[in-house]
């Protein structure tokens, strides 16, 4: 299974990155303070207060950070600030082998999710969590918290969370992949195009057209992405737009047309992505999803 990296110890070392948007001190001074309160030395990337447009200084530079950090053995755990646009413009610029034998964590989600894809098809697992970047439009449950600390020290991680009338019952166990399905579809063809075989995917969405889910499901379907899939883990779908003349359908209700015949399971709302609330997913991570009367998401082991 996957290679797990070491859990987080008092006196470790993390550093932080901006592989998209850049921050201001201030954006990030809270988070970067509870990391401190748990014991880590932090460590913050030369790139991420530079404003080059909406990008974090250029691309090299965002890169140039992001190496250093893999290359430097004393870090144990790599943030991401925050999203927006711009990591695919780094990653060809980044040599991500030496993660094979020295993995350490990489977190964060939306935009971060080439990186998710790329670690694991190396089979190396990371964290699909909150970042650091404190937006201003949630109050505590989508920036940087406890649980997230705790999930980097190696707590076990189980949820429970309530059925959806789209659920599709039953029970699945694989590896857990996925992350922002733009993202995802953005990355269909090139070297970093996320493998499912046997997997339990993960997507969740926002500020799309709801036509723009239709394509993009429309594309992971008739690619047979989907065909091979586990399960299905639906999270939030926020902020959708629709057309003058209504597409039809919600976002749930486009994706479940288009994985209802897979006869796998599949849960609606599970409560991770652009919303409120978001609950870290360890990548990567064997995990058994279990869809009824009662929902339930178990890490499982390596």
């Amino acid at each position: 299974m996957a290679n797990i990296p070491p859990y987080l110890k008092q006196g470790d070392t993390i550093a932080i990155v901006a592989t998209a948007r850049f921050v201001t001190p201030g954006q990030i001074e809270s988070s970067v303070n509870l990391l401190k309160e748990a014991g880590f030395n932090v460590e913050v990337g030369k790139a991420v207060f530079n404003a080059n447009n909406q990008l974090a200084g250029t691309d090299k530079e965002r890169a140039d950070d992001l190496q250093h950090f893999i290359n430097d053995d004393k870090v144990k755990a790599i943030f991401c600030a925050r999203g927006g646009y711009g990591t695919i413009r780094t990653i060809q610029q980044v040599n991500f082998s030496k993660l094979s034998t020295n993995p350490k964590w990489i977190i964060g989600y939306s935009d971060v999710t080439v990186l998710h894809s790329i670690l694991s098809n190396m089979n190396i697992a990371s964290l699909h969590s909150p970042m650091l970047y404190k937006n201003p439009d949630f109050e505590t449950s989508n920036i940087l918290n406890e649980e997230v600390i705790s999930i980097l020290k190696g707590k076990k991680t189980e949820y429970h969370f309530n059925a959806h009338p789209l659920n599709f019952q039953g029970r699945a166990q694989g590896k857990l992949v996925g992350g922002n399905l733009s993202v995802l579809y953005s990355l269909r063809g090139t070297p970093y195009d996320l493998q499912t075989s046997d997997c339990i995917l993960f997507i969740e969405d926002v500020d799309e057209y709801l036509y723009h889910i239709d394509r993009m499901m429309m594309n992971l379907k008739s690619s047979k992405m989907l065909s091979k899939l586990r399960g299905i883990i639906v999270g939030d779908m926020t902020d959708m737009h629709d057309n003058q003349i209504p597409f039809g359908k919600n976002a749930y209700e486009i994706i479940a047309e288009h994985v209802e015949d897979l006869c796998i399971p599949v849960c609606y709302g599970f409560p991770a992505g652009h919303g409120q609330v978001n609950k870290p997913l360890v990548l990567g991570h064997k995990v058994k999803l279990d869809i009824g009367a009662k929902c339930s998401l178990t890490m499982t082991g390596r």
